[in-house]
């Protein structure tokens, strides 16, 4: 059996090492071929030049340098095409994913599941945090047509089959957690418990996060303008009452002056309704316009793997 294990890295040059110490620790605990895969995602630090020195000290190393920051969707798409082993394990290079539950992932893998997903808890997070994850994926379940779980990220072993399925959905505006979730195939889940960054900081601020979760939302399914389409059905018939009762009180009372507060309330409420429609509508006309593009996922400046799967294109 080979492994591949791939490794998003985004400016990571404060433990990248030690991450690396990590795995040759772990993986010659395990008597299996392997390699490792660093995706350089346009660090602006030492990130790159020391990968590039791991893979001459190494010849199991691989590393694939970007031209830009293309994002970690990106990176992995990337890492998962260049990849030649049987199976391949993602993971974060600032071992908040532990390296040790590798060995755990690969004997699953041997009883024949194709998805072995390493789910943490919320040890350590904020009340605030905990309730807003928990709050986003029961709106997600809700609606999206795939079935996500909190705690089930990126760290996660893949087969051949797996990987080739992902590879083979060749979308821009990717969601991997959505994509991993889409392909289906046999899987399974092991608990871990959540661990802080050993160096450096984390690259999710509040508003990257905002923009994931939306895209969460949007990438799987249409329901979004379906709602649009309910709001404006339930103001149309709103609307109507609302002029028969005028009309009929009219009749009875005669004309009144027409209200401030029922002026404005009318103009706020239409005006929000059709703002956040037009918002809803331009989102999705925005993940079309980025579709039809057809840029590639990403461009890389250089490696050492001189020779792409058939299935990257």
């Amino acid at each position: 059996m080979l492994l591949s294990i791939v490794i998003p890295c985004y400016n990571e040059s404060k433990g990248i090492l030690r991450l690396y110490e990590k795995l040759e620790e772990v993986m010659n605990s395990i008597d299996i071929e392997y390699e490792l895969i660093f995706v350089n995602d346009g660090s602006v630090d030492d990130t790159g030049d020391i990968i590039q020195d791991l893979s001459e000290k190494n010849s199991r190393c691989r590393y694939i340098c970007f031209s830009r920051n293309f994002g970690k969707e990106s990176a992995m798409l990337a890492g998962l095409s260049y990849s030649s082993g049987d199976a391949a394990v993602i993971i974060d290079a600032d071992l908040q994913h532990p390296p040790e539950m590798i060995q755990e992932m690969i004997k699953l893998y041997k009883d024949g599941y194709d998805q072995v997903i390493a789910q943490r808890d919320r040890t350590g997070d904020s009340g605030m945090k905990t309730m807003s994850a928990r709050l986003y994926y029961k709106l997600v379940n809700r609606i999206v047509d795939v079935k996500l779980t909190d705690g089930m990220g990126d760290f996660r072993l893949l087969s051949r089959k797996a990987i080739d399925a992902v590879i083979s959905l060749t979308e821009y505006n990717r969601f991997s957690k959505g994509l991993f979730s889409w392909i289906g195939f046999r899987s399974t889940s092991i608990q871990y418990e959540n661990q802080g960054r050993i160096a450096g900081e984390s690259k999710w601020s509040m508003r990257r996060l905002l923009n994931y979760g939306v895209d969460g939302i949007m990438s799987f399914n249409d329901k979004p303008l379906r709602l649009t389409i309910g709001m404006g059905i339930f103001t149309t018939i709103a609307g109507v009452i609302y002029i028969l009762i005028s009309l009929i009180l009219i009749c009875i009372r005669g004309i009144d002056l027409p209200g401030y507060f029922t002026t404005i309330s009318a103009v706020l409420v239409l005006g929000g309704i059709q703002l956040l429609s037009i918002g809803v509508i331009g989102e999705y006309i925005g993940k079309i316009y980025f579709e039809v593009k057809k840029r590639p996922h990403y461009l890389i400046e250089k490696t050492n793997i001189e020779k792409k799967r058939p299935a990257e294109k």
